[in-house]
């Protein structure tokens, strides 16, 4: 945007050139250009975010890597479907419609970067459309299956040697360092049987009945990948090349009970501290939520059980150590102001080897369900202010202010009150707002 034609400065005056005549500062204000920068910047990066084909509540959650990274994904995808620079093909498309899919589409290049995969990728593994596209397939591949899945991009099955260490999921995008640029005159012809592909390979699965992966059969074929525009090192443009068209389904056709399941599993995404960051169409239905409603509550804690908050912490620990945080049942507050029990599963999600986010997905139980839960996990000690568990609340005894939530008269809140009802009270207080003690406190006492 910078070097754009609506972007260049005047060729006269000093005091538009950098470098030479700075104005002073502002009476009462400061010159600051790199403020400036970084809210112009902004400005078009939310600008850019709003011409995303997805939804809001979805472009809301991305940060600003994210846009970048899905801008250009979506740019080259559009200038392959475009047509541009070839002729189109005269037969159908190469998919059905993904719904009438048991699977998801991939389309992966030749370096291991995935260039497209449909919505219903989310069905299977548990990542969001955003979260995977334009990033590097090897990232979500089993270790093991890696040098497979690089095989089957090469037009010959014989991709060049990888060094050895480089097959990593840190290292996933070294992976296509050693793709080899070929000329159409080198390769088979597109229809050619050769060029299908048929093969199992174990990706990452967010899932709580996955044991972390699931296998896969990818079944398609390799396509030349039009309209990219890619140049070599020397600048000469480079002719298109094969990606990998593919149609992923699960290894074992999944049972009855689990397709029946899987239309009331919904899934939510956390920064590491819980707070909520955006929730699939199942999950609003479930809980009537906004995604804007959910975010602007605080922590996801605001929305746990108060008899519920330190067995979810201790599970939220138990992920942050191991990855994951075992089956979890606990009961979250809905926009009507009633409590809704969930058997959940969380997991981290890791990026170059750190952990970016947490996913959970969630299966609604009936109160018969989640009451007996409750009764298996009431068998453990319980909590007390003994046992220095109380720390976990980051307040300091006597707690002045705080009212016995369960104190109930037993009626139901009709009002349409939010959570930031005692906000200002816990801050008064002292109590850390973010704390499992400050959660309890901003809930509306109506609700128990």
């Amino acid at each position: 945007r910078e070097r754009g034609p609506d972007r260049r400065r005047p060729a006269s005056g000093n005091s538009a050139l950098p470098g030479r005549v700075r104005p002073g500062p502002a009476e009462g204000g400061s010159s600051n250009p790199s403020k400036r920068h970084r809210e112009r910047l902004n400005r078009e990066l939310e600008r850019l975010a709003g011409l995303l084909p997805f939804p809001e509540e979805v472009v809301a959650g991305l940060d600003k890597l994210s846009v970048l990274r899905l801008s250009a994904g979506y740019l080259r995808a559009k200038s392959f479907c475009s047509g541009k620079g070839h002729r189109r093909p005269e037969h159908p498309p190469l998919f059905p419609p993904p719904e009438a899919l048991n699977g998801f589409v991939l389309v992966v290049t030749s370096e291991g970067l995935i260039f497209y995969s449909s919505h219903t990728i989310q069905d299977y593994l548990g990542f969001h459309q955003t979260d995977v596209m334009h990033q590097s397939v090897f990232e979500l591949i089993h270790t093991e299956d890696q040098q497979e899945f690089r095989r089957n991009l090469h037009w010959a099955l014989s991709p060049p040697h990888a060094p050895e260490g480089e097959l990593s999921a840190e290292g996933g995008k070294s992976l296509g360092s050693s793709a080899v640029a070929y000329k159409p005159d080198q390769l088979p012809p597109e229809n050619s049987s050769f060029l299908e592909r048929s093969f199992v390979c174990r990706f990452r699965c967010l899932l709580d009945n996955s044991s972390g992966f699931l296998a896969l059969n990818l079944q398609g074929r390799l396509k030349l990948l039009h309209g990219q525009n890619k140049r070599s090192e020397d600048g000469s443009a480079l002719p298109p090349q094969l990606a990998l068209f593919a149609i992923s389904t699960p290894l074992q056709p999944p049972s009855i009970l689990q397709i029946r399941t899987k239309n009331m599993i919904f899934r939510t995404k956390h920064k590491l501290d819980f707070t909520p960051l955006a929730c699939d169409a199942k999950g609003k239905v479930v809980l009537g939520y906004t995604e804007a409603e959910l975010r602007v509550c605080g922590t996801g804690y605001q929305f746990v059980h108060a008899a519920d908050m330190l067995y979810c912490a201790e599970n939220h620990v138990r992920m942050m150590k191991t990855g994951e945080s075992g089956l979890t049942v606990f009961r979250l507050l809905t926009k009507e102001n009633r409590w809704k029990w969930v058997q959940a599963n969380a997991r981290l999600v890791y990026k170059n080897g750190k952990p970016e986010y947490i996913i959970v997905t969630q299966r609604p139980l009936v109160d018969e369900e989640g009451g007996e839960h409750l009764r298996k996990r009431s068998m453990h000690l319980p909590f007390t202010f003994a046992t220095g568990e109380a720390l976990l609340y980051k307040s300091a005894y006597p707690l002045p202010g705080f009212t016995d939530p369960f104190q109930s008269k037993g009626k139901a809140c009709k009002s349409k009150k939010t959570f930031h009802s005692h906000r200002g009270r816990s801050q008064k207080d002292g109590v850390d707002p973010s704390s499992l003690l400050g959660a309890v406190m901003q809930q509306d006492k109506a609700v128990y």
